[in-house]
């Protein structure tokens, strides 16, 4: 059991897994029907988010999740697997509910989620991976334009994405916005892209609201900038991101 959790709980954020597939889940309506709740505080994640989690107790969990996020909750540059280190475990419990409950997309992690049925397990494992210090190695937009694209991406994010993601990137646990500081540059793209296309049908409507009018040049400018942010005192070098609540 303690293996399909870990598996299950890595991949929440990743767009494709490392292992084999399997069936899809049933597609429930999302974003695109007029009576998707974004954020309804009903199903099983109720259960998870109540319960307490001990890292020490979620870190034997986490251990099959290195094989996608590293130990070190790091992922990858290339934003084939996010970042985890340091994300919210209410983050992490929706992300896995949602796919469980066929709100978000990803049938190759399906076969895994859906084995899921220890709530106090997952509680644990999420609070490991939130214990983690975000590594500060990370990949970030490195054309030759950088400068100018972070400057751009900078009054973008200043004007419309700060009010809930916050200045460091640290988002907001209560609320379950996300972590972005440390969170690799291509992830960051491509779940902008697919969240204003109408792809990721758990998105959050406020941000569909913002996000469609820009365009693909515009999502990379923001991009390169979320990729850029740092939180004080949760950041760590790699050699240190396997080790839980040691954070510089």
């Amino acid at each position: 059991m303690k293996n399909i959790l870990a598996l299950a709980l890595s991949l929440a954020l990743a767009p494709a897994i490392c292992f084999a597939g399997g069936p899809p889940a049933a597609v429930q309506a999302g974003i695109e029907s007029k009576d998707y709740k974004w954020n309804a505080q009903e199903g099983e994640k109720i259960e998870a988010l109540k319960l307490k989690g001990n890292p020490k107790e979620g870190k034997e969990g986490y251990e099959v999740c290195g094989a996608c996020h590293l130990p070190s909750g790091a992922g990858r540059p290339d934003g084939t697997f996010p970042q985890l280190a340091g994300q919210h475990t209410t983050v992490l419990i929706k992300q896995m509910a949602d796919i469980r409950a066929g709100l978000r997309d990803n049938p190759t992690m399906y076969p895994f989620a859906k084995e899921l049925t220890d709530a106090q397990e997952l509680a644990h494992v999420a609070s490991y991976i939130e214990s983690l210090c975000i590594p500060v190695d990370h990949g970030k937009y490195e054309g030759p334009d950088a400068e100018k694209q972070i400057v751009d991406g900078k009054a973008m994010y200043e004007k419309e994405c700060i009010e809930c993601h916050k200045a460091n990137g640290e988002g907001v646990k209560e609320k379950f916005y996300p972590v972005l500081a440390g969170q690799h540059y291509k992830y960051l793209l491509r779940q902008m892209t697919e969240i204003r296309d109408g792809k990721r049908r758990n998105a959050n409507p406020d941000m569909v609201a913002i996000i469609k009018k820009y365009d693909n040049s515009q999502l990379v400018a923001i991009s390169a900038y979320q990729a850029s942010l740092s939180m004080p005192g949760s950041m760590c070098k790699a050699s240190a991101a396997t080790k839980p609540s040691k954070k510089k």
